[in-house]
């Protein structure tokens, strides 16, 4: 009935070579079952032979895997793991708090000359960092039972934005204490489906810093070559670390134009109050030649507004070739697609030394205008 799949139907007949007849195949029973005997004796013989068939058109399940379960279990056969840690989780729903109970640990490292450790536990409920709890400190054991309960105060529907993150260290009274490992825990309204009498066990991360959760940042890309604009539209930010005694932030974003290692320049965004979660939509433009773009990088810094004292930084991204990652990836998909707006979620890191620091202003080149015509 559709014209098109007609047209389409005629030119792949007038295609097909003169000596091949579709309209002769036999489909008949007999015909299958002879050339399925005919397949199954040709793959015996060659079997004793040693010679490996390729069937083609038959069914390969691994090639259907789901891509996420393989991309798992390959990031699991790569990560250290230094020992188990136990806990359950409930919420109190009366009194609108999260209960998490430290029950033990298994199989740490030793950590000391004695062939053991003496470990303890620290735990968020991120983003933030200000509230934690520490369980006590247990002497020479690699397997420490804690048996300790704490509870956060957090509405029911928050939940689904926040992380348990729990930090494993060595106790050292002379020195820095060694960091044993981490586990972090989400999905927390996913848990409370578990029996109560059910324990959660977790495999505890080897790392060697304990690791800041700072919150997201999404923005998009768009360059304009012929007019030699590019367009970053700072869109939202999510889970911010709280910088404020009252739980919250003050945040703004700041965007600046690097070139080798030195600030050309900068803009910034409105600021929004007493959010974690910001909602900004809010566009800043450069000018950059299609010549220039392989020398210039943005450095992204959401900042915590403070009318007394100095604004804060709560997290840095870096978008450009010379960046790391999706920052680089990000920016070639924007080169990629051009006219296009190109938005990603891009975890926030730590703001680097004052030495290695952006911000700092310096001489270098302007980017090269384009010719005149």
């Amino acid at each position: 009935s559709d014209p098109s799949i007609f047209c389409r139907h005629n030119s792949f007949r007038r295609h097909l070579p003169r000596q091949m007849h579709v309209s002769s195949v036999d489909f008949s029973m007999d015909s299958v079952q002879r050339d399925s005997l005919q397949r199954d004796s040709l793959q015996r013989d060659s079997l004793q032979r040693g010679v490996t068939t390729t069937s083609i058109g038959r069914i390969k399940p691994e090639l259907y895997k789901q891509k996420s379960v393989d991309s798992q279990d390959g990031e699991k056969e790569d990560v250290k793991t230094s020992g188990k840690l136990n806990l359950t989780l409930k919420y109190d729903y009366e009194n609108e708090h999260l209960v998490v109970t430290i029950l033990k640990s298994l199989d740490l490292p030793a950590k000391d000359f004695s062939g053991t450790s003496d470990p303890y536990v620290k735990i968020y409920l991120l983003p933030d960092r200000k509230k934690k709890f520490q369980t006590r400190v247990h002497r020479k054991t690699l397997n420490p039972i804690f048996n300790e309960t704490f509870q956060f105060p957090v509405p029911l529907d928050h939940l689904n934005n926040r992380k348990l993150h729990f930090s494993v260290f060595d106790f050292d009274r002379f020195s820095r204490h060694d960091m044993i490992g981490e586990v972090i825990v989400d999905n927390l309204f996913e848990l409370f489906d578990i029996p109560k009498e059910d324990t959660i066990w977790r495999d505890i991360i080897c790392v060697k810093t304990e690791s800041v959760d700072l919150g997201e940042i999404m923005f998009s890309l768009c360059y304009l070559p012929t007019a030699g604009r590019m367009t970053l539209t700072v869109i939202k930010c999510r889970n911010l670390k709280a910088m404020d005694i009252t739980g919250f932030s003050d945040p703004y974003v700041k965007v600046s134009l690097i070139c080798d290692g030195r600030r050309l320049k900068k803009r910034k965004t409105t600021t929004k109050k007493n959010t974690l979660n910001p909602v900004y939509n809010e566009a800043i433009i450069f000018d950059i030649p299609p010549e220039s773009m392989e020398q210039v990088s943005l450095s992204i810094t959401v900042m915590d507004y403070d009318r007394v004292g100095h604004n804060e930084v709560i997290g840095v991204n870096r978008v450009g070739q010379d960046a790391e990652g999706l920052g680089r990836d990000h920016w070639n998909e924007m080169l990629a697609y051009p006219r296009k707006p190109i938005a990603h979620w891009h975890p926030l890191a730590e703001a680097p030394g004052r030495a290695t620091s952006f911000d700092s202003q310096g001489s270098c080149p302007s980017p090269k205008l384009p010719p005149t015509p």
